[in-house]
């Protein structure tokens, strides 16, 4: 059986932040469980591909879904980033684009529609989440990965069938980051978001 680190990489940070949920369990609200859990699966899902990726023994298929693996993790950390496209995303795991698009022929969606998906209901939460009413609507898009707030609107309303005002005026949820390194206001804000319409 191979023993993963707990010492480096994607193992240190789950390592680091299960310690802390643990230590700090009194100050999470019962509507925080599903964003801690989504933060230790997508760390946990980087761990273990990260670990497949590095076996020289594993089968062509096995280290394929390692790399989906490790693709869907970029992307949950990325979803703020408009300039987030295919082709920055192939660049970033040193493959061409038209790999990674036959790594999503196998998949349930193509590469586009998941990423549209996750930005969607993200903002989702975000809107739903009562301690965040005060952050204008557009903005929660804008960090979501929808720079233009008529973008944000047409496509919010066609995957959900209401604006997104609709959603934050009739529902409560959670809040709107994966992991603590992107919040609202940090370096990848609505203030220095580009001025160009995502997919």
């Amino acid at each position: 059986m191979r023993r993963l680190s707990g010492r480096e990489g994607a193992g240190a940070l789950l390592a680091q932040f299960l310690t802390q949920v643990t230590r700090d369990s009194g100050s999470y609200r019962p509507d925080d469980g599903p964003l801690l859990g989504t933060v230790a699966i997508g760390l946990l899902s980087a761990l273990f591909a990260h670990a497949l990726d590095t076996d020289g023994s594993l089968r062509a298929e096995t280290h394929r879904q390692a790399l989906v693996l490790r693709v869907r993790a970029f992307v949950q950390r990325h979803l703020h980033d408009p300039h987030l496209t295919p082709r920055t995303i192939a660049v970033a795991h040193h493959i061409s684009t038209g790999y990674l698009h036959r790594l999503f022929q196998q998949e349930d969606h193509t590469l586009a529609a998941w990423i549209r998906h996750q930005r969607l209901e993200r903002a989702r939460r975000a809107l739903a989440d009562p301690t965040m009413r005060a952050t204008p609507v557009h903005a929660i898009g804008a960090y979501c990965g929808f720079p233009r707030a008529s973008d944000f609107t047409r496509a919010f309303r066609t995957a959900y069938g209401i604006p997104p005002k609709g959603q934050r005026s009739g529902h409560s949820g959670s809040r709107c980051r994966v992991s603590g390194h992107h919040r609202l206001g940090d370096a990848g804000s609505p203030r220095r978001r580009a001025r160009h319409t995502s997919y």
